[in-house]
C-alpha cells in the first residue's frame, strides 16, 4: 500500500479508480460515496474490474492498464498486484485482495491521525493551564500585587499539591513521552507485548488499547509501554520463517539431496510469496534413529497481514508432506519392548466342573 501511495503521490497517476468514478458518476452515484466497509471495498473493486477489463475476461491485462495509464505508471503499478509482474495480468481475486487492502490501510490511517489529534488536543489543553497559571503569576508580579508573603504561601501550597500529586505528575510526563517521542506504535500495527499478539485498537494520552487475537480488548498504560520492549510486526521489514521436521536416519543422501531440489524448485516456483536465498539443514540426531531438519525462508511481507503468513506457511507445509511422499521418505520408531501380563482364573472357562 505504501507502494501505491508513492507511486501515485509522486508521479501524478490518473487512477483507474478516478476515471471510472468520473465516466459513471450519472449512472451510479453511489461510486461517489466513501467506502466504509470490506463488503463495499469488495463491490467496489467488482464494478472497477468489470468496467477496465475486457468482457468476460478473468483477467485485467496491460493493454487495459494503457487505456487509462501511461507505459512507466502501468510498470509502476503491476508489481503492486501479486503475480501481476510475472504473467502481465491481474486476477480478479488479486484485485479484489488490493482494494479491500487499501480500504483497510486507510481505515488504519483515519483512525492512527484521529487519535493522533485528540492527544495532541490533550496535550494543549494541559499545557495551556500550565502556561496560564504562570502567566497571571508573572503579571502578579509584574503589577506588584504579589507581596513576600503571598508568593511565600503560594510556593507552599505548590510544594503541597506537587507532594500529592508527585507520581501523577510523572506519570502524565512519562506517557507523553511514549506518546509523541517514543512513539513505537500507530493504530492498526500488529505488536507482540508480553508474549501476546495484539492489534493497535486506539491510542490515548494515557493508556493504549489493543485488540487480542480473540477479540478482548486489553487497555496498558503508557507509562507501563515505556518500560516494556514492544515487537512491531508493521514496521519489520521482510520477515523470517522456518518449518522443523524429523526424517529417519536411514534416509539417504540422495534423498536428502533431491529433497533440496524439490524444496528449492517450489519455493523458485512463488517469487510472490518467498525471496531467493533459503536454507535446508540437518540440525541433529537423536536416539540413533532420527534426524532433525529445518527449513528456513524469508517472506516478501512482514507479518502484519497474518492471515497471508499463515495461508503461505500452510501451502508449503502441505507442498513438504507431496514432497516427504514422492520421495518415500518416512521416520520409523525404534522397535519398542512391550510385556504383557495375564490377569485372570487360572481355569479355562469352557472347563466343566466334574459331576
Amino acid at each position: 500500500m505504501k507502494g501505491l501511495i508513492n507511486v501515485i503521490s509522486g508521479s501524478g497517476l490518473s487512477t483507474i479508480a478516478n476515471y471510472i468514478e468520473d465516466v459513471e458518476d450519472e449512472e451510479n452515484e453511489q461510486m461517489d460515496k466513501e467506502i466504509t466497509s470490506e463488503w463495499e471495498a469488495k463491490a467496489a473493486a467488482y464494478r472497477v474490474f468489470k468496467n477496465v477489463a475486457k468482457p468476460g475476461s478473468k483477467y485485467i491485462e496491460e493493454d487495459d492498464l494503457l487505456r487509462f495509464m501511461k507505459r512507466e505508471e502501468v510498470d509502476n503499478v503491476l508489481p503492486l498486484f501479486e503475480g501481476a509482474l510475472e504473467t502481465g495480468k491481474i486476477k480478479r481475486s488479486t484485485f479484489k485482495n488490493w482494494v479491500v487492502n487499501v480500504y483497510l490501510e486507510r481505515k488504519s490511517l483515519a483512525h492512527s491521525l484521529n487519535d493522533t489529534k485528540t492527544a495532541i488536543e490533550e496535550l494543549n489543553k494541559l499545557v495551556s493551564v500550565v502556561v496560564i497559571v504562570v502567566t497571571i503569576i508573572v503579571w502578579l508580579l509584574l503589577m506588584g500585587f504579589l507581596t513576600t508573603q503571598i508568593l511565600v504561601f503560594i510556593s507552599s501550597q505548590l510544594l503541597l499539591v506537587a507532594f500529592m500529586f508527585g507520581n501523577t505528575a510523572k506519570t502524565v510526563f512519562e506517557a507523553i513521552i511514549f506518546v509523541f517521542v517514543m512513539h513505537p506504535f500507530d493504530v492498526g500495527d500488529r505488536c507482540v507485548i508480553d508474549g501476546i499478539q495484539m492489534i493497535v485498537e486506539e491510542m490515548n494520552i494515557l493508556t493504549t488499547v489493543f485488540l487480542r487475537y480473540d477479540n478482548e480488548k486489553i487497555f496498558y498504560p503508557n507509562s507501563v509501554l515505556a518500560t516494556k520492549p514492544i515487537s512491531n510486526f508493521y514496521r519489520s521489514p521482510e520477515m523470517s520463517d522456518s518449518v522443523e521436521f524429523t526424517v529417519d536416519v536411514s534416509t539417504s543422501i540422495e534423498q536428502i539431496g533431491e529433497l533440496k531440489a524439490k524444496i528449492k524448485e517450489y519455493l523458485e516456483s512463488k517469487p510472490q510469496h518467498w525471496r531467493p536465498g533459503h536454507s535446508v539443514q540437518v540440525k541433529d540426531i537423536e536416539n540413533v534413529n532420527k534426524m532433525k531438519m529445518g527449513l528456513y525462508v524469508t517472506h516478501t511481507i512482514n507479518f502484519q497481514n497474518y492471515g497471508d503468513k499463515s495461508s503461505r506457511r500452510s501451502e508449503l507445509v502441505l507442498e513438504l508432506k507431496r514432497i516427504f511422499e514422492a520421495l518415500n521418505i518416512k521416520y520409523h520408531l525404534l522397535p519398542q519392548e512391550v510385556q504383557v501380563t495375564y490377569v485372570g482364573s487360572l481355569a479355562s472357562p469352557l472347563q466343566q466342573p466334574a459331576p
